[in-house]
């Protein structure tokens, strides 16, 4: 098993300040994270200005401003992702966010050499950003909050006939095409997050195991978004199998913002990384076989026949007279109904192993 990706997710935890933004920068290089992602979009391309607040939005960041007022305070600026890219460099942590309308991808293709790109599952039915992904020629990661695997096929048929650009005029007819004969291409470039949308995430609403079922239906490399309170979740999902995991975090849960109650802080990101560095050495290869660290007690821990008590020459070995004993140093027991009824070669005393024998 490769590395799992950890994405430290910032998101807009910062509430708007580039001076926060660049603390949580600082959390998640000290945490050991491999990423830091944030979030780039503009409030009149994401929302119109009426648009109610999600449940959780207003429970953790109030009503008294509409959801576009809370976007657009959230905003970053080109001069922000500038000045974030730069912070990460120096800190050596690779910056990434997500974008959710095609001028802020293109931007952070074009303007800032992102190669990889993040689409949150909001996108994961905003078929013309998918898409545009795709035509970037870059990896994806995508995840799928609130989906079925039926969206997600369409998703991956989008995403293949992007990646294949070969000028057929886009339809839902030539996606299926291209998921058809795109398959190595999206094993080469997507990953996919399971990924539940509530914030946080009720545990009976996980559902881990839909990872695997994602894995095992479109073969693509798989991973998890986590929104659940605390960190044995995306442990969990390394153990099943995930290769990326992204988690929120925050400087202090207290703060307010639409994100922060369902974030880790700083010393849990941390404790995080390190379980997850923990849990993907004990992985391992599959093969079942006695470890270098087990060698040195195979002979101090496992038995052979050994005289129960003193035996002459001649003598036969039954049932009375052979037993079981450490250390590993004679006949294995497996032979025991192997020597019953035959003769002892030599004398043993109390304890001596048994040597072969005819």
């Amino acid at each position: 098993m490769s590395k799992v990706l950890i994405i430290a997710e910032a998101g807009v935890n910062h509430n708007g300040s580039i001076e926060r933004a660049f603390e949580l920068i600082d959390a998640a290089a000290q945490s050991g994270a491999d990423i830091v992602k944030f979030q780039s979009f503009r409030a009149d391309k994401l929302a119109i200005k009426d648009a109610p607040k999600a449940n959780y939005q207003v429970e953790n960041a109030g009503s008294q401003e509409s959801q576009y007022e809370m976007l657009k305070r959230l905003e970053l600026s080109e001069d922000d992702h500038y000045k974030l890219i730069e912070h990460c460099a120096k800190k050596n942590i690779e910056f990434l966010s997500t974008p959710f309308d095609i001028d802020s991808l293109h931007m952070l293709v074009n303007k800032f050499g992102v190669t990889t790109i993040k689409l949150g599952s909001s996108e994961l039915t905003n078929a013309p950003i998918i898409l545009s992904a795709a035509q970037t020629g870059h990896k994806v990661i995508l995840s799928t909050g609130m989906g079925t695997l039926g969206d997600i096929k369409d998703a991956l048929g989008i995403l293949a006939f992007g990646y294949i650009n070969d000028g057929t005029t886009p339809s839902q007819a030539s996606f299926k095409e291209a998921f058809r004969h795109g398959k190595k291409l999206l094993q080469e470039k997507v990953t996919i997050l399971h990924c539940t949308t509530a914030y946080p995430t009720p545990y009976e609403d996980v559902n881990l195991k839909a990872m695997q079922t994602i894995k095992n239906n479109f073969g693509v490399c798989v991973g998890y978004s986590d929104h659940t309170m605390g960190i044995e979740i995306p442990i969990a999902a390394v153990a099943m199998g995930a290769n990326i995991i992204e988690k929120h975090f925050t400087l202090d849960r207290n703060l307010e913002g639409p994100d922060h109650k369902a974030s880790l802080e700083p010393y849990e990101l941390e404790s995080m990384v390190r379980s997850i560095r923990n849990v993907e050495k004990a992985i391992g290869d599959g093969n079942k076989s006695p470890t270098k660290s087990e060698q040195t007690n195979m002979f101090m821990a496992r038995k052979s026949l050994v005289a129960a008590h003193d035996i002459k020459q001649g003598e036969e070995f039954t049932n009375k007279n052979v037993t079981i004993k450490r250390p590993d140093n004679g006949r294995p027991p497996i032979e025991y109904w192997d020597i019953m009824g035959t003769k002892a070669m030599k004398d043993y005393l109390l304890d001596e192993t048994i040597a072969n024998s005819k």
